[in-house]
């Protein structure tokens, strides 16, 4: 019985699927910009909103999926999870180069902050977590689903430290998510507490320091 939860958690919640649940939490959830001069997720067109998830689908979840798929149907990969730290060489350099192409077509086609900052921040945090988790790889097989909670946490967090008004109760749901989604993966005998909670804390830090400070005065 614990098995079989643990594995619901764990693809219900695979990390390819959690940028895009964040970010259509904060785009359809009422919220308020303390900063009038940023653009407000919650008030972009309908239209512009869906083209937007659907872009964060393409790139951040089903080409990287099927790109996964393809390598463990040609066996370069012995399963999906890729539970052999050997093996997340390859994936995580292709969610790296899905994160950068996503990130660099919205700095291209909408620059100098046409759209919200999150847009932006998203994509760019997750390759850099990626390249993070790449040579963390070599020393440990770190937990790339409680990272993607983590991911959660941080994005929530700093999204609404920039909100006049925010439902916190996403806070704390994000926060539940994660708690499940690195029990699942200590309950399956995955990953040991040290791989779950260091994936969780690295991705919360990197993820909540890009959306809260982005552009960085770089961009």
């Amino acid at each position: 019985m614990i098995t079989r939860i643990g594995n619901f958690i764990s693809w219900a919640f695979l990390p390819l699927f959690i940028p895009v649940m964040a970010l259509a939490l904060t785009m359809y959830i009422p919220s308020e910009e303390k900063n009038i001069s940023h653009p407000s997720l919650y008030q972009l067109d309908g239209d512009f909103k869906h083209q937007i998830i659907f872009l964060f689908l393409v790139f951040g979840t089903l080409a990287p999926g099927v790109s996964f798929l393809l390598m463990y149907r040609r066996k370069l990969i012995s399963t999906i999870e890729m539970d052999d730290r050997s093996e997340r060489v390859v994936p995580l350099l292709i969610v790296f180069s899905y994160c950068s192409i996503l990130f660099l077509l919205f700095s291209l086609k909408a620059p100098e902050g046409v759209l919200p900052i999150y847009i932006y921040a998203i994509p760019f945090a997750g390759a850099i977590l990626s390249l993070i988790f790449l040579f963390i790889n070599y020393w440990t097989k770190i937990s790339l689903h409680a990272a993607g909670g983590g991911l959660m946490s941080g994005y929530l967090c700093a999204f609404s430290a920039q909100q006049l008004n925010f439902n916190y109760f996403l806070i704390l749901l994000s926060f539940l998510i994660s708690g499940f989604i690195m029990s699942a993966r200590l309950a399956l005998n995955k990953h040991t507490p040290f791989q779950v909670y260091l994936g969780w804390v690295i991705a919360f830090i990197v993820t909540f320091y890009c959306n809260f400070y982005y552009p960085f005065n770089l961009f």
